[in-house]
């Protein structure tokens, strides 16, 4: 009777300890998984969603992402091939494209981001002491494609203001890419992209670079004005031309007014005074004393001279 009584009791406790032990775990669809038992792996890495199970107290589930993680760089002071010191900060996405390889080698995603620092960083370090210092900051020869066929900018393209480049920015970004590709896969890890997101002169190249440009806007400013100068001119000729044609016409015209009018008024003047001489000569006898005579004027005059004829016949009231 007393065995019987034991073992309900003995299910009981056996189903309880089976549950306190949590055979059951649970992936979604963000999470892969490697089950170990006393820190071995067993069997395959568990990479589809749902509920799964393990054996309870001897197996652990390891949890990884499946989504793309960010790796950032620190930025690093790099020379390159012609001797100037930038700083390149760097940074990739990546994901745990093996599960199991990577836990086996680097256990988990902070360990993977050691790995990362030294691998990346290397390559970034390799492919930009390679090139010089152009090729890191431009893509494409577009601008001195532009510029070369001028004879002024060719000459300033020939001074080493606007290099050409032979590689680079997104051909060296897309080396470096390749260089981790091949490094990476050992650790579990796929690599899925590299950028860099800035570089910054040290102050010693800033200075230079920064030199260089002004150079360049002063050369383009100074072709700027000369041209603006050279139109001025031709604008300024062609007014000038218009106003002496526009001033020549006008004193044309006014003088063939004028001489019309000269010519009218002196038809009417001849016609009046030809009425009268005597009046003519009284009023403009009148008119030059009116002009020469004022009050602080004092002149002596003959008896018979002309200037005296109309006052001597004035008679007195």
């Amino acid at each position: 009777m007393k065995n019987k009584g034991l073992g309900p009791i003995a299910i009981v406790i056996l189903i309880t300890v089976i549950l306190v032990g949590n055979p059951f775990y649970i992936t979604t669809e963000a999470q892969q998984a490697i089950v170990t038992q006393f820190g071995e792996p067993i069997g395959e890495a568990v990479v589809n969603a749902g509920l799964h199970f393990k054996v309870p107290f001897i197996q652990k589930v390891n949890y990884f992402e499946k989504r793309i993680l960010e790796w950032d760089g620190y930025p690093n002071q790099i020379p390159t091939k012609d001797k100037r010191y930038i700083w390149v900060d760097t940074t990739a996405r990546w994901r745990i494209s093996d599960p199991l390889k990577f836990f086996q080698t680097v256990d988990n995603e902070q360990k993977a981001h050691g790995r990362l620092d030294d691998i990346i960083d290397a390559a970034v370090r390799d492919i930009v002491t390679s090139g010089n210092l152009i090729e890191i900051v431009r893509s494409s020869n577009r601008l001195v494609d532009e510029l070369k066929f001028k004879k002024e900018e060719k000459e300033f393209i020939e001074e080493g203001a606007l290099e050409e480049i032979t590689i680079g920015r997104e051909a060296m970004r897309t080396a470096i890419i390749k260089r981790v590709r091949s490094d990476v896969p050992q650790y579990g890890i796929e690599l899925i992209d590299v950028r860099i997101k800035r570089v910054s002169y040290v102050e010693d190249v800033r200075r230079k670079v920064y030199d260089r440009m002004i150079a360049e806007r002063k050369r383009a400013a100074e072709e700027y004005r000369s041209e603006g100068r050279g139109v001025r001119a031709e604008i300024q000729g062609r007014t000038d031309k218009e106003l002496k044609n526009v001033l020549s016409q006008a004193y044309k015209t006014a003088q063939g007014v004028k001489g019309s009018a000269d010519a009218e008024s002196t038809k009417i003047y001849a016609q009046a005074y030809s009425k009268d001489p005597e009046l003519y000569s009284f009023l403009k006898t009148l008119e030059t004393y009116k002009n020469t005579v004022d009050k602080q004027t004092t002149i002596i005059l003959t008896t018979d001279g002309d200037y005296f004829k109309y006052l001597k016949e004035i008679s007195p009231k």
